[in-house]
Order: structure tokens, then C-alpha cells, then sequence
């Protein structure tokens, strides 16, 4: 089959087209022959070997996995021991490993049935962004109708959930975006967009839910906008150094909740079965849609990354793989 692999850390450039054996089905485990997967921030930092602490899980010097990729859409081709929930042809969407690829195998429990209404490139946009989105929405900031939310870093992958998902929810959103995704995030359904480069966010701590994604604002301008028993969901961490990434930020934000009664917290986006079913569920019915920006073929993976890091992607991206 053919998949992208690396052998070294680096930028895209370290991304190579390679042809390997197919894997096999364990217990539990479905064979889905993918028709797309998706990119996010995650396979990034897996390329790049960035924030260095991340290599103490994925090889210090060099990657022990060769085949990025976590979201997908396909086709099962086959199942493992076990296996009762899916069926040789059943049209899934989810999460596995090595998933830029023509073949990946995924537990069980990580995939759920596509809905009809979605393209497989659509539904290979959901698994991580979305199901970080409705964690850090519904588990994390306990979102209530009527609640007032601010997205920032809306116009990204998780972030065009997050305004999608809140929404669904009933809150009151609104959206902070660079100035060529205003429109855009409005699509998406915010009630006020603020453009970042025009507009400070506001500092009446007005909202009940601040969800940053962009990972660059200092702690104290947050809780400024944040009510006075308020939620921070703290995201991203793009913009973070290359030891420990965004992750510093988010100590210090725990720290200080400890004496406050704003609650400052971080958000880990791990797809896991419950939120998975949930979205699916949503999905199901009219109202939100994963955002696609467009898609490369499975070869032009390099270029789709550095499209990723460019700042210019309304949403998500995906790889379309081709046979």
C-alpha cells in the first residue's frame, strides 16, 4: 500500500511517499481501506518532534513511527476476533494511528458509522478537532444554554466546532478570528466576530466561557473578558516555546485557580469513545458541518502541511487518498 512516511524529525520536506505492506486486523481492531484522513496541529508536533518533551513518547532522536495521521474516513475491509459493532462495507469515520495511508487498522470502540450526509472528506475533518471541541465545551467549561461564549482561534480546526458546537448548545457566541476568516467564522454561526487586529477582547468579563485555541494571550488579559466566576479552557500553544510548547502557560493557569474564583483550566484533545458517539450523534441531524477548507491528494501531503502552519486555513484540511 502506499502511505507517507518519515525517518527524521524536521518540516515538511522529511515527508516521503513509501510503499508498504498492508496491516492486519487484531482483536477488536477494523481494516478500513481509507478514502480520507484528516490533518491537525497534532501531526505537526509529531513531524517536527515539537515541543521537544514530546520525544520522550515518540523517540528521542528519531520517530518510532513512521506513518503520521489520526483521523480518517473509509471503508471496512475487514475485522478482527471480536469485532461486533461493523461489517466488511460499512461506511466509518474515527480515529486510529498511521492513518496517512491506503489501509489502517482502528479499535473498535474509536469508530463509529458515517453519517449519510457527510463526504468521507467531511467526515475524516471530525474525530480529533471535533471531539476536542465538545470536550472542552461540554465535560471542561460544563456549557448551559444561554451562557455566553467566546471562541478564539476561531477560524481554525477545533475552533469552527467549538463556534458550530456552542451554538448547538444554545450559548451566545461570539468569535475572535485574524481579519481574512471573519466572514467565514460568521458562517459558522457567531453572533459578534471580532477581528483581532481591530479590536481588543473586550474587558468587562462578560463571558461565562472564554475557549483560547490560539494560545498567545497573556493570563490576566483572559480573565479580564472572563466573568467573575467564569470558565478558561486553555488550547493551542502554537505559538509556545520549543521545550515544553504551550504547556507552561497552562501550569501557571492552574496554579492561579487554586486561589480564584474564575476556574482556569486545560484542554487535552484525546479522542475518546463517549464523545465520539456523541458527535456522531449530532452529525446525524442538520446544523453542524465539519469545515473543510479543500483537500490534497495522499502524495501531496508535504504541501498540505505547510498549508497547515500558514495560517491562511479556514478550518480543516484533509488528504484525499487516491487508488
Amino acid at each position: 500500500m502506499k502511505a507517507i512516511v518519515r525517518s527524521r524529525y524536521g518540516n515538511a520536506d522529511v515527508l516521503q511517499v513509501a510503499t508498504l505492506e498492508p496491516p492486519r486486523p487484531k482483536k477488536n481492531e477494523v481494516l478500513i481501506r481509507v478514502e480520507a484522513a484528516g490533518l491537525d496541529y497534532g501531526q505537526w508536533h509529531l513531524m517536527a518532534g515539537q515541543p521537544y518533551l514530546l520525544r520522550l513518547a515518540t523517540g528521542l532522536t528519531k520517530p518510532r513511527q513512521r506513518v503520521l495521521g489520526t483521523d480518517l474516513s473509509g471503508v471496512v475491509e475487514a475485522v478482527g476476533a471480536g469485532v461486533t459493532r461493523f461489517e466488511v462495507g460499512d461506511a466509518v469515520f474515527g480515529a486510529s494511528s498511521r492513518t496517512f495511508a491506503e489501509f489502517a487498522c482502528a479499535r473498535e470502540d474509536q469508530l463509529c458509522l458515517k453519517p449519510g450526509r457527510l463526504s468521507f472528506e467531511q467526515a475524516a475533518a471530525t474525530a480529533v478537532s471535533g471531539v476536542t471541541a465538545l470536550i472542552g465545551l461540554r465535560d471542561v467549561a460544563k456549557l448551559k444554554p444561554g451562557q455566553s461564549v467566546c471562541v478564539i482561534g476561531a477560524g481554525g480546526g477545533v475552533g469552527s466546532w467549538a463556534v458550530q458546537l456552542a451554538r448547538h448548545f444554545g450559548a451566545d457566541v461570539s468569535a475572535v478570528c485574524s481579519p481574512s476568516k471573519v466572514e467565514f467564522v460568521r458562517s459558522l454561526g457567531a453572533t459578534t466576530v471580532i477581528d483581532y487586529t481591530k479590536r481588543p477582547l473586550p474587558a468587562d468579563g462578560r463571558f461565562d466561557v472564554i475557549l483560547d485555541l490560539a494560545g498567545n494571550r497573556p493570563l490576566g488579559v483572559l480573565r479580564k473578558a472572563l466573568a467573575p466566576r467564569g470558565t478558561l479552557v486553555l488550547g493551542g500553544g502554537e505559538d509556545g516555546d520549543r521545550c515544553f510548547g504551550g504547556l507552561g502557560r497552562s501550569l501557571r493557569a492552574a496554579l492561579w485557580s487554586m486561589f480564584l474564583q474564575q476556574r482556569l483550566t486545560m484542554l487535552v484533545g484525546i479522542v475518546k469513545p463517549e464523545p465520539l458517539r456523541s458527535l456522531a450523534d449530532i452529525l446525524r441531524q442538520p446544523g453542524v458541518t465539519p469545515a473543510v477548507d479543500r483537500s490534497y491528494p495522499l502524495d501531496a501531503a508535504a504541501d498540505a502541511m505547510r498549508a497547515l502552519v500558514s495560517s491562511r486555513v479556514c478550518g480543516k484540511l484533509v488528504l484525499r487518498v487516491a487508488r
